[in-house]
């Protein structure tokens, strides 16, 4: 196998990960749980190695997503292309997959008669031009995402208060369980 043979093979596999969405809810979760299991523990054993572990997995996090998100805005175009790239793979492989195909299917349903025409081909063209876009899902997405930044920019910045206001808490109890401890060494000597 050449060079290129196996960078379009490790590309092919790459992609093939990106769009399985069990799998990226597995890691996830794995995730969310281990930096989660680190700050009740550091909080509950007043353990300040994990509490520091705790913080900063939360300051790599909002880096990343700082980092992510303006890299995003810098090369739009481009992220805009890997993504339509990303669903037409997805859409290419939706029988291959079934977890993927219930993800699409999901979208679809609840998203009912208005991106992708889910029900109506049993009801009058005149009557679907009104329920339905006439342009494709993907572009219709974008198109959502364009007209919605607002909001999305709202959520990602509501979570980033609460990334910030777990790291400051975390900063919080790690200088309390140092006065707490200076003073209990204080106080055994003086007795």
């Amino acid at each position: 196998m050449d060079h290129c043979e196996s960078s379009l093979y490790f590309s092919d596999a790459v992609d093939s990960l990106i769009t399985d969405p069990a799998l990226i809810l597995i890691i996830v979760g794995c995730l969310m749980f281990c930096i989660t299991f680190l700050g009740c523990t550091g909080a509950l054993r007043n353990n300040q190695i994990l509490l520091k572990i705790f913080m900063g997995f939360l300051l790599f996090i909002l880096l990343a997503q700082i980092i992510g998100a303006a890299l995003g805005f810098i090369f739009s175009k481009k992220v805009e292309t890997k993504t339509v790239a990303l669903f037409k793979k997805g859409i290419i492989r939706y029988r291959d997959d079934l977890d993927l195909q219930n993800l699409i299917d999901f979208i679809q349903k609840k998203i009912v008669n208005t991106m992708c025409g889910y029900e109506t081909q049993s009801k009058e063209v005149l009557l679907v031009h009104k329920i339905i876009y006439m342009k494709g899902c993907l572009e219709n997405i974008v198109n959502w995402g364009h007209e919605n930044l607002n909001f999305i920019g709202g959520v990602c910045l509501s979570l980033l208060l609460v990334e910030v206001a777990m790291i400051v808490l975390a900063v919080v109890l790690l200088k309390k369980i140092k006065y707490f401890k200076k003073r209990k060494a204080q106080s055994q000597t003086t007795s």
